[in-house]
């Protein structure tokens, strides 16, 4: 690697150089104090060389992948064919409610939910595994005797932002007949803001690491380039029910969830084949879930807790069991680690307990985990 030293002056140097270079030619002695004529014409010329080193400076680091920055690295990473990861929106689960369900009610894909304070908007999505979808209605149809349903959504602005906390979505945007509320029980999850500057850089250099080579790296690779947040699990020699079979390939793959779309898996199987070595197989499959109900005590000491400090302990359980990869163990002392960051004035955890065991679980190969009730119970206080 070749590195670039440029030897930069300031104000006060440039114009010692040029009252030096001045001198040194001249029989007689110059004025160069200030207010004097080739002091003005010095400081000048040092204001324009100074201009012009801004420039040279802004030249060289946006023609170098390594110190440019937005839109100028866009196009330095387009000479190669790589452009950067765009925004993955949130979603989540909402629970429509009625106060009269005598009438059957429509929710049509594509309404609209927003937050309380009208900041975020949420799209209904459709989802054809719940059991109310219809699909000559193209939405969810609540039958007569049903006050409420849990319905999938999407946030309508790509990026974290749309993760937001349970509760907080609580406005219907347009009227829905037979429909009076919604809520998101759950915060919603798996928003992530357009791919970083560092983080395009570090998969440029995986991208060019791998153009030549077709091994479990330019793989990854190739998985990684389809959207963000994606985690990965690549088993050489095995076939697509997790057995042992020579010149195949597994691979697992999940969004966050525990259940990508068929679209996804679609994408990252497109992707895995234009890399793929010549003459094998592969699958690619999501992971299986387990779900791993959290049991746990607390003590506040001589605090007393508030229904916050609780949901705040959920919350925070619940993240942590729902951020494990594939194969990851959840770990008891884990749990109990992030009760305490959750609430600071949390004085004692105990009694935590896993699907009710008082041990770590260990999923079987290529299972994830995801967080099931979260019950925190309190003791003292």
């Amino acid at each position: 690697m070749i590195t670039l030293i440029l030897n930069l002056k300031g104000f006060s140097q440039l114009i010692e150089d040029m009252a030096a270079a001045l001198q040194s030619s001249a029989t007689a002695l110059i004025d160069v104090s200030v207010g004097s004529v080739i002091r003005a014409i010095f400081e000048a010329n040092a204001s324009l060389a100074l201009w012009m080193q801004w420039l040279i400076l802004q030249v060289l680091k946006t023609t170098r992948a390594s110190t440019s920055s937005g839109p100028d690295l866009d196009s330095w990473m387009l000479d190669f064919g790589l452009t950067r990861l765009p925004a993955v929106p949130a979603s989540g689960i909402v629970t429509f409610s009625r106060f009269t369900p005598s009438l059957p009610a429509t929710v049509p894909v594509g309404s609209i939910v927003k937050t309380s304070d009208g900041t975020l908007s949420f799209a209904v999505a459709q989802d054809s595994t719940v059991s109310i979808w219809n699909a000559a209605a193209s939405g969810y149809v609540l039958p007569s005797g049903i006050a409420s349903a849990d319905l999938p959504v999407v946030c309508v602005t790509p990026g974290s932002v749309g993760n937001v906390l349970s509760g907080t979505i609580t406005v219907i945007a347009a009227s829905l007949p037979g429909v009076d509320q919604v809520i998101n029980a759950n915060p919603l999850a798996n928003g992530i803001d357009a791919e970083s500057d560092d983080a395009f850089r570090t998969r440029f250099q995986g991208y060019l690491t791998s153009r030549s080579r077709a091994t479990p790296g330019a793989i990854d690779n190739a998985i990684m380039s389809v959207r963000q947040g994606l985690r990965t699990v690549i088993a050489p020699n095995t076939g697509g029910n997790g057995l042992p079979m020579i010149g195949a390939f597994l691979v697992v793959v999940d969004d966050g969830s525990g259940y990508p779309s068929a679209q996804l898996l679609s994408s990252v199987a497109t992707a895995v084949d234009a890399v793929r070595p010549v003459g094998t197989t592969f699958s690619v499959v999501p992971p299986q879930v387990l779900t791993v109900a959290a049991t746990l005590t607390v003590n506040f000491g001589t605090v007393i807790p508030g229904s916050s400090d609780i949901a705040a302990i959920q919350q925070s359980v619940a993240i942590y069991l729902n951020g494990l990869g594939i194969g990851d163990a959840a770990s008891i002392t884990r749990v109990a680690q992030q009760a305490y960051q959750a609430s600071p004035t949390l004085a004692n955890v105990s009694n935590v307990l896993l699907n009710g065991a008082g041990m770590d679980i260990n999923p079987a190969p290529y299972t994830v985990i995801k967080a099931g009730q979260v019950q925190v119970s309190t003791n003292g206080g």
